[in-house]
């Protein structure tokens, strides 16, 4: 069923908009057309002065002569000078009399002036304006050429006279609404938001009990994880104004823009209330302020200052929030964190396999996928995806089943669009069978080493297709979502990084640069357990970081104060770590070469080899090694 009201008012709106382009685009055409007939006419005007200066000069007596021989068909008294029209098209021109001496000269002559037809121009008048236009239109003209200038410089100001206003973007009530019900999977902070709505929808029931609104929420969490989406729908379930801007859009090369900008946007906001402000990206004017020597950005802190005055100037009584999103929490002022400017900090966080179910759930909506869809193996087999890569992997399914001309969207394109996610598109690199026999042992040793050691995790997929920069790939997701880490599934994850490698030297008593990416990946796990987690000889200590340290907003440099002995010593732990990995992977498979020529050779045939298909031949992994808690 259609509102026809809506039908109606759509209708209006858009006939107005429509009204107001064509509008703008006539008066606009009308103002090039008004300066471009202006230079016309001065170029005629230049043109035809010239050429009338140069024409040939002739006495009087001839003009007279010629005339009285009716050769002259026209002539023209212009003050004091004569053009004579020859009937054989040439032209003639005298400087010596002035109209009335020049029409008592024909008389004289005997010749009758109605005998030739004879044209007296006053030049006066029109001399006169034009000699006004020339003086006045030169100016209009320049003037008009810098308006020119600075509406097309417009960019990110629509105009030289409205640089500090604000350009924050307001989405009213009567737009499309996003409410809690588009966003799963950050329950938390789904709840810790309603209360904010609340405040909004019903001010005085905490009044009474003298609580005041929140006057700001910061969301913090990494890309993708649904910050901007919690913050729309924080405006749609409390049906408000909503003013969004980024905070980059408060920087402009003028000092004193951004804190101009700031002013205006919330003495918008307050005009509005209840409203809220959303800021997205605010570490760009938010970083901690600097201290000392240490280089600053004026205009930046002078944003970050203002914003800063605004909010403390915000009255009990004003209904406005500020919400924010960072995915750099750590690089916040402590000013700006502070309780009475930003009370609350939300993490958003990356989705459990209950939050992904959710999410999948409704991205899927009007799309047709297959009864074979399991949404609850999909949901484990994505984990570490935020909601934006579980949105874009249906999508890219979607496109998937479409290219081949399906009508529906199977578990395979499901499959296809979480590798591209997460490694790229597939390449068909040429490659010599030698080059593929080498990836395909490469892999199958990832593999083997994470299938028959116990704290490791079951072998998605392997495949020697060509994703990125690499050659091939093993995928080996966690079983579940974990949130602490065990030094015996560490070292084992790193003798898994070493499986491919290994496999190359045992098959091939050769090794390859194909293990570069995983020798990195195994480094900077094995310098971490030694550096920061306390995983080594060396004993429960942190030796890190040396680099650049932020907390809270407090951004300092700390010097490297190890000595050279305590260095080497880290250096020897991590490569001890190394070398019992590199040990245990390389025993692995050593005892079971079989089954790694097997899947090598299956690989080779078949090019990708999911969980089902490798455990056909590599058997049935055992369940995964469970830490034991004393009691």
């Amino acid at each position: 069923m259609i509102n026809k009201k809506n039908s109606k008012n759509t209708k209006k709106n858009d006939f107005k908009n429509i009204t107001q382009f064509n509008l703008h685009f006539d008066v606009k055409n009308l103002f090039f057309i008004f300066f471009i007939l202006l230079f016309l006419f001065f170029a005629y005007q230049s043109i035809s002065k010239e050429v009338k200066q140069a024409l040939p000069e002739k006495s009087i007596t001839t003009v007279v002569q010629d005339i009285k021989e009716q050769k002259v068909k026209k002539v023209e008294i212009m003050d004091n000078k004569i053009i004579a029209f020859y009937k054989d098209n040439t032209l003639g021109v005298t400087y010596k009399e002035a109209s009335d001496s020049f029409l008592k000269t024909l008389r004289d002559s005997g010749i009758n002036p109605n005998s030739t037809q004879i044209v007296v121009k006053d030049t006066q008048a029109s001399s006169g304006l034009i000699s006004l236009l020339s003086n006045i239109i030169p100016t209009i003209l320049m003037v008009g050429f810098f308006i020119f200038l600075f509406r097309q410089a417009r960019g990110a100001q629509d105009s030289v006279f409205s640089f500090g206003q604000s350009r924050a973007k307001r989405f009213n009530k009567d737009l499309p609404k996003t409410t809690f019900k588009d966003v799963a999977g950050v329950d938390e902070a789904k709840k810790e938001l309603e209360e904010v709505v609340d405040f909004l929808k019903n001010p005085e029931k905490y009044k009474k009990l003298g609580a005041r609104t929140p006057k700001g929420v910061i969301l913090v969490g990494p890309s993708g994880c649904g910050k901007t989406l919690l913050a729309k729908a924080v405006a749609g379930e409390a049906n408000v104004p909503f003013f969004s801007i980024a905070g980059s859009e408060f920087m402009e090369m003028l000092v004193g823009i951004g804190a101009a900008r700031t002013r205006d946007l919330f003495l918008t906001a307050k005009k509005s209330a209840p409203s809220i402000i959303f800021i997205d990206e605010i570490d760009a004017i938010g970083r901690a302020r600097s201290v000392g020597a240490m280089p600053s950005h004026d205009e930046r802190e002078q944003t970050l200052n203002q914003i800063l005055v605004e909010m403390d100037g915000f009255a009990p009584t004003e209904q406005v929030v500020v919400i924010a999103a960072t995915n750099r929490g750590d690089l916040l002022d402590s000013a700006l964190l502070r309780p009475g400017r930003f009370d609350r900090r939300i993490v958003v966080d990356y989705p459990d396999v209950d939050g992904r179910k959710a999410i999948i759930t409704i991205h899927a909506k009007g799309k047709p996928f297959a009864r074979e869809v399991d949404w609850e193996k999909v949901a484990k087999r994505t984990v570490g995806f935020s909601g934006a890569d579980l949105e874009n992997m249906l999508n890219e399914a979607a496109i998937f089943a479409a290219r081949h001309a399906k009508t529906e969207v199977n578990m395979n394109d499901i499959e296809e669009a979480a590798t591209k996610v997460k490694l790229g598109p597939a390449k068909k690199r040429m490659q010599s069978e030698m080059d593929k026999k080498l990836t395909a042992y490469h892999e199958a040793g990832h593999a083997i080493v994470s299938h028959f050691l116990p704290h490791t995790d079951p072998v998605h997929r392997i495949s020697i297709v060509s994703r990125g920069m690499a050659l091939g790939y093993t995928l080996i997701p966690p079983a579940k979502d974990k949130l602490h880490e065990t030094m015996t599934h560490l070292l084992e994850e790193i003798a898994v990084m070493m499986g491919g490698r290994a496999a190359e030297q045992v098959v091939f008593q050769e090794i390859t640069t194909g293990a570069s990416n995983d020798f990195d990946q195994a480094t900077r796990i094995a310098k971490a357990m030694v550096v920061e987690y306390g995983m080594s000889d060396l004993g429960p200590i942190n030796f890190g970081p040396t680099m650049d340290v932020s907390e809270w907003g407090k951004s300092y440099y700390e010097q490297n104060t190890l000595s050279q002995e305590m260095l080497a010593k880290i250096d020897t732990q991590v490569n001890k770590i190394l070398q019992t990995a590199y040990t245990k992977a390389s025993n692995t498979v050593k005892e079971k070469k079989d089954i790694l020529d097997k899947v090598a050779k299956e690989l080779l045939i078949k090019e990708s080899l999911d969980q089902d298909e490798f455990e056909k031949i590599a058997g049935k992994k055992e369940a995964i090694a469970s830490l034991s808690i004393p009691q």
